[in-house]
């Protein structure tokens, strides 16, 4: 039967003999150096690699961007054209469109010369807000300068637009 002693005598000779062959290969120093390298033998690193998959993800993030801006403006205009959806009754979107092409060329934002009439159908503020619009007529969404031209022709026929009504 072996024993633990026939075990523990190759051990420690294993542990003596291995790290002294090392030593010895080693040209007998205890701290071998590292081979020294100088600012010559540097390469510069290849960032080109990394690069090409870089712009393609900062591509991706601005087509992403723009698409994700452009579904908020078209739910943003979905909305407005929803509130003011309903034209008040004998009033076609085609007599607004006439009137709108001949007062402004359908330019929702549009301000005469002198800045007195304002937006699509060329408001004067006392019109507007006669109408129920507050602030600017040319700042208004171009749905709620629809509806409001709309009840301004029920309300008063074409007189409001001497020349275009």
């Amino acid at each position: 039967m072996l024993t633990k002693r026939t075990y523990i005598v190759p051990v420690l000779i294993a542990c003596v003999v291995f790290p002294a062959a090392a030593f010895a290969a080693s040209g007998g120093s205890a701290d071998p150096q590292p081979p020294r390298v100088g600012l010559a033998d540097a390469k510069p690193a290849e960032i080109e690699v990394l690069q090409m998959p870089a712009q393609r993800f900062q591509r991706q993030v601005r087509a992403w961007r723009r698409k994700a801006q452009a579904a908020r403006r078209a739910e943003l205009r979905r909305r407005r054209r929803a509130a003011f959806a309903a034209l008040p009754a004998g009033v076609s979107q085609a007599t607004l469109d006439a009137i709108a092409a001949c007062e402004s060329g359908g330019d929702p934002t549009a301000v005469s010369s002198d800045g007195s009439y304002r937006g699509k159908y060329q408001f004067d503020y006392g019109a507007w807000e006669s109408v129920g619009g507050s602030g600017d007529p040319a700042a208004a969404s171009e749905a709620e300068q629809d509806y409001r031209a709309a009840l301004l022709y029920s309300q008063s026929g074409s007189s409001p637009w001497p020349v275009c009504g």
